[in-house]
């Protein structure tokens, strides 16, 4: 991929991971501020292939917020029930209510990722789904929901270490699957497919975060949600009569 998957060279590791604290420390404050106010909400999309970090990302960068605030919903294969439905018909339901912030592991980008690569739905099919995609984040934006996209940028031979750990590790056993294997095998084709969707639903543009290191990952995404938190105008409201 022509998007880089590592931190800049002259970037201190532990000096990040301070300027990650503080970052963390904002990012409570300000989501307390907007799930007070109730005007606002931020909705966070997490792609990226298998073993690329989102797990770790939505559990340290949100670790301090208010539960109450915020919620996490993760796209896995579809059901049947929503299979008998338009592609974005799971996903309208979950999209965050206002003063909330909704963290997507996975989202709607599945329906032109995973079904390319196996060749479930052809290539006019993923360019109508390009269409409705833009036009869906845009219905978001016009009902003051802020929409982060970030793209967690692995590399084939850090996913492949990482599966690896998922085999030996006790601890991380639980995540491990035998086809995991196969989505290394396909790593180019996920590429292709993931460079495609990036290029066509730009209207909102993407964060391509390089995710070989857990550290920078964290610190960009929290950064980034920050930073969009205080674009907004969110203020305490006044007090109730």
């Amino acid at each position: 991929m022509k998007f880089p998957t590592r931190a800049p060279d002259d970037l201190v590791k532990e000096n990040t991971k301070e300027k990650t604290l503080a970052l963390l420390g904002e990012l409570g404050e300000l989501q307390n501020i907007l799930y007070a106010q109730n005007r606002y909400s931020l909705l966070v999309l997490l792609q990226g292939m298998d073993a690329s970090g989102k797990d770790g990302a939505i559990r340290e960068v949100f670790a301090g917020v208010n539960p109450m605030g915020c919620g996490v919903h993760s796209f896995k294969a579809p059901t049947e029930l929503e299979k008998s439905h338009d592609f974005l018909w799971r996903v309208h339901h979950v999209v965050p209510a206002r003063g909330m912030i909704q963290i997507f592991n996975r989202s709607h980008y599945e329906d032109v990722l995973i079904t390319r690569v196996n060749n479930w739905i052809d290539d006019e099919t993923a360019k109508e789904r390009f269409k409705h995609i833009n036009h869906f984040e845009a219905l978001l934006q016009s009902n003051d929901t802020a929409v982060l996209k970030f793209f967690l940028n692995v590399s084939k031979e850090k996913q492949k270490e990482r599966l690896q750990e998922r085999k030996d590790d006790p601890t991380k056993m639980w995540k491990y699957k035998k086809d995991d294997w196969k989505v290394n095998e396909e790593y180019d084709d996920y590429v292709k497919y993931y460079e495609e969707a990036i290029e066509a639903c730009s209207d909102i543009p993407w964060i391509v975060v390089p995710a070989d290191q857990n550290w920078y990952k964290e610190y960009l995404v929290a950064k980034t949600i920050v930073n969009m938190l205080k674009e907004l105008p969110l203020e305490y409201p006044a007090r109730s009569a």
